[in-house]
């Protein structure tokens, strides 16, 4: 085995597909290019305001957290309030993903999101939530979620998923996607694209009288099947008039997560894939989850209902496409 000597070579300088600087015969992108390009944290902006005349939700401003043992079947009131609150905060969603550029910052995109949020006459419901800082969560390539806006400029080749709760008329809606920016290699567009299909399957899985594990084993077979690993830390949640309740949704196949779905219940899935190992660790700000091993991680994400026959996805944009990679919206 020939190892090339990194004095003589400076691997910023090697592309995603060459053969690696210490002689492993992998890729580049699939060796050393994980220790070398690794997120780093930037300078975080103070809080955004929000006028008083829009409803605040209950932790607004003391930074805490939800009521957990909220009812887990929405009347249909509700329901409906939480359609027309999903299907605006899918609207921003694909207006903020549509900033998406090398040179953007996440800070840039999190006023983006903010204003657009405060021009729907909602509340963007991160904010101060348990503290959380920013109106939006940007997580970028191994950052797999709970990211915080930043400084960092977007970089030629990134991933970066977006997450945006709003909240208004009382409830909330929940949902993200994962974006490429500029010129992505193939194997990230490949891990973003099986991401997606991962929560079509357990959209797909849904139905009434079956247990919440069948939406785990659809997300989980197919990610297995496509040699990606499914991240256990974080998972799905009962959404409604609190941001998060008891009501658990796991993205991979556990027989012990039998709650039986009903008609009107509300929750969330937003399956979080990896690229290499599903295990994570935390970064110093309490709230940034990462890879452990620092290769790439993607999610979407939609707020659905259980219906008589399945699920409606409250989350969908009034054109009915999906945001974020699909080699284009659809």
């Amino acid at each position: 085995m020939t190892v090339i000597d990194p004095t003589k070579l400076n691997p910023t300088k090697l592309k995603a597909n060459d053969p690696c600087w210490c002689g492993s015969g992998r890729k580049f992108k699939r060796c050393h290019r994980v220790a070398t390009d690794r997120v780093q944290p930037g300078a975080v902006t103070p809080r955004r305001p929000v006028p008083d005349h829009i409803e605040h939700p209950h932790y607004a401003a003391t930074g805490g957290g939800s009521d957990r043992s909220a009812e887990a079947v929405q009347r249909p009131e509700v329901i409906e309030r939480m359609r027309r609150t999903g299907s605006a905060a899918a609207e921003i969603l694909r207006e903020v993903g549509a900033l998406v550029a090398p040179g953007v910052t996440t800070d840039a995109l999190d006023e983006a999101c903010h204003e657009a949020c405060l021009a729907r006459g909602g509340y963007p419901s991160p904010l101060n939530y348990n503290g959380f800082p920013k109106s939006i969560c940007t997580s970028v390539n191994e950052v797999i979620c709970h990211g915080i806006p930043d400084s960092r400029a977007l970089q030629d080749g990134d991933i970066v998923n977006l997450d945006v709760t709003l909240f208004r008329e009382g409830v909330h809606g929940d949902t993200n996607a994962t974006f490429l920016v500029g010129t992505v290699d193939p194997e990230s567009r490949r891990l973003v694209r099986v991401t997606r299909e991962c929560l079509e399957r357990g959209i797909a899985a849904v139905r009434p009288g079956r247990p919440v594990s069948d939406i785990g084993r659809a997300i989980q077979d197919h990610a297995e099947g496509q040699r990606l690993a499914v991240v256990r830390a974080f998972i799905g949640h009962g959404v409604n008039t609190e941001f998060h309740t008891d009501l658990a949704i796991l993205h991979y196949y556990e027989p012990r997560a039998s709650t039986v779905m009903e008609p009107g219940m509300t929750f969330t899935i937003e399956p979080m894939i990896a690229s290499g190992a599903w295990q994570h660790r935390l970064w110093d700000d309490g709230w940034t989850a990462v890879t452990a091993d620092g290769r790439r991680s993607a999610q979407f994400e939609h707020t659905i209902a259980v219906t008589d026959d399945g699920a409606e996805v409250l989350t969908l944009h009034p054109d009915g496409r999906w945001s974020g990679f699909d080699g284009a919206d659809r």
